[in-house]
């Protein structure tokens, strides 16, 4: 049974409640190990996790990267005034002004540490699992740490400051948590940066050595975590934490290795416009969830469909996005472009707006694909000093795209910085790439943000810990600046 058919949720998820800062409540104990005594009560958690995954993947977390860098604007209501204004589910987020009370995405960290907890209680009775074969066993702890890993990970884009923004990583990081926590006993501190990282690259290691890729169910490969997704997902964050030498290798393992390639330039906008099916070179892909009808009940979609006049998403490609593209550029062809009426100053005029392809009808949540990897190996290399190899990779992108190679590598790392946001975009890596090169947050065309700008550092390039997260935990410290 696919992980999108499972929509049980209650039964598992192993109710902890997130408003408790995700403990294991004395009272579930006794569901909790009924749960977890046979191989289906144990497949219905694993299930759970990916299907929660995918839940958060496909919410307002895959407009957050995008509208807080710049790629994203907004689209006028359909309740009949047909002003532009900025999301109340983005608000505070988007106008850089979010305080511990209200964040936008106070759920987001509650929803990641549940995962947590989830994985947490599935891995402490491990050595019960008597109906799972030695491959299967070591399959599932694989994919559990690998998940554990990448909750971690989540939380600190939103909540911690990039890994460089002490030379050390000695900045507050996010609480790591290994094992089940009891409420009123257990008040784990924040991690150091540094320390997180250690932490996620000790479930990964740990998680790439058990991998036996042996399926726990049926359904598509690419919508649960292997090898070679570990290993991908494994390279975006040594990136993201200036850790140049794995993010090359590993990228590089995945490239040569994988058996995917990259979609062609001739099929490269017909499969994005496929719908329900992902792009050829896909490494991961949620399945779209459905509930028990059947009907996708989670889809990236709902952020970025365009349906009709009266039906259609809040959000939509910045001017600064669309001006990064050359004329010859075959990116352009994935934007719908809509010409909608929007009342500005009163009067109703009628303006385009340019819809992403990449989501729309019941699409997946994609999470990686090959191109990234390029891009990824492309970053390191370039910060590593080999700039031939990164300008090589660079041009495969670029060439892919119709845009004529570069020579030049005066400006390597800015370059591949633009690639990534042309190629990459609408997938929720701009705000993160952006604190990475440690540049600014300009917003000029389409931002109606009271901040469009931000200038690198800043206290607001990360979110507050939810109030009731800090105040539940006499040890978790507030982030500098809320």
């Amino acid at each position: 049974m696919l992980k999108k058919l499972i929509y049980i949720s209650a039964i598992i998820l192993l109710a902890v409640s997130c408003n408790d800062f995700l403990y294991q409540e004395p009272d579930l104990q006794i569901s909790i190990n009924e749960q977890l005594s046979t191989r289906e009560g144990v497949l219905q958690a694993y299930n759970g996790i990916y299907y929660d995954t995918e839940d958060i993947f496909s919410s307002k977390f895959a407009v957050y990267a995008d509208a807080l860098g710049g790629n994203i604007t907004f689209t006028p209501s359909t309740l009949g005034d047909a002003i532009v204004t900025i999301p109340d589910e983005v608000f505070f987020a988007y106008n850089f002004n979010a305080n511990p009370q209200e964040l936008n995405f106070d759920e987001y960290y509650d929803e990641w540490y549940a995962v947590i907890n989830q994985v947490n209680l599935i891995l402490s009775r491990i050595g019960n699992y008597t109906f799972f074969s030695t491959s299967e066993l070591n399959q599932l702890q694989a994919e559990l740490l690998t998940i554990r890993a990448l909750a971690h990970y989540q939380v600190s884009l939103l909540f911690s400051q990039h890994n460089g923004f002490t030379p050390d990583g000695s900045h507050l990081g996010v609480v790591y948590n290994t094992a089940v926590l009891t409420a009123g006993v257990d008040f784990p501190s924040r991690k150091t940066m540094a320390e997180t990282y250690i932490f996620i690259k000790a479930d990964l290691d740990s998680a790439l050595n058990l991998y036996s890729n042996t399926p726990l169910q049926s359904g598509p490969g690419y919508s649960y975590f292997n090898t070679i997704s570990t290993t991908a997902l494994y390279a975006r964050i040594a990136l993201q934490m200036d850790d140049w030498q794995v993010a090359r290798d590993l990228s590089s393992t995945v490239i040569n290795n994988s058996g995917i390639s990259l979609t062609s330039q001739n099929n490269y906008i017909v499969e994005w416009e496929a719908p329900e099916l992902p792009v050829n070179e896909v490494i991961l892909e949620f399945s779209a969830s459905r509930n028990p009808e059947g009907n996708v009940s989670s889809t990236l979609a709902a952020n970025f469909q365009f349906s009709s006049l009266s039906n259609y998403a809040d959000y939509v490609a910045s001017g600064d996005l669309l001006a990064l593209y050359e004329v010859s550029d075959i990116r352009q062809n994935l934007f719908l472009e809509v010409t909608i009426s929007t009342q500005i100053n009163g009067v109703d005029t009628n303006v385009d707006y340019h819809f992403t392809k990449k989501f729309q009808d019941n699409a997946g949540t994609l999470f990686m694909r090959l191109s990234e990897l390029y891009l990824i190996r492309a970053e390191a290399n370039a910060r590593l000093g080999s700039d031939t190899e990164a300008l090589s990779d660079l041009n495969t992108i670029r060439t892919r795209a119709n845009l004529a190679p570069l020579n030049s590598t005066s400006t390597l790392l800015n370059d591949i910085f633009v690639e990534r946001r042309r190629e990459l975009a609408f997938e929720g890596h701009l705000l993160f790439d952006i604190v990475r090169y440690k540049k600014d947050v300009e917003r000029n065309l389409g931002c109606i943000a009271a901040l469009c700008n931000l200038s690198y550092p800043s206290n607001f390039f990360i979110l507050p810990i939810p109030e009731d997260n800090v105040l539940q935990n006499e040890n978790i410290q507030q982030n500098e600046g809320y």
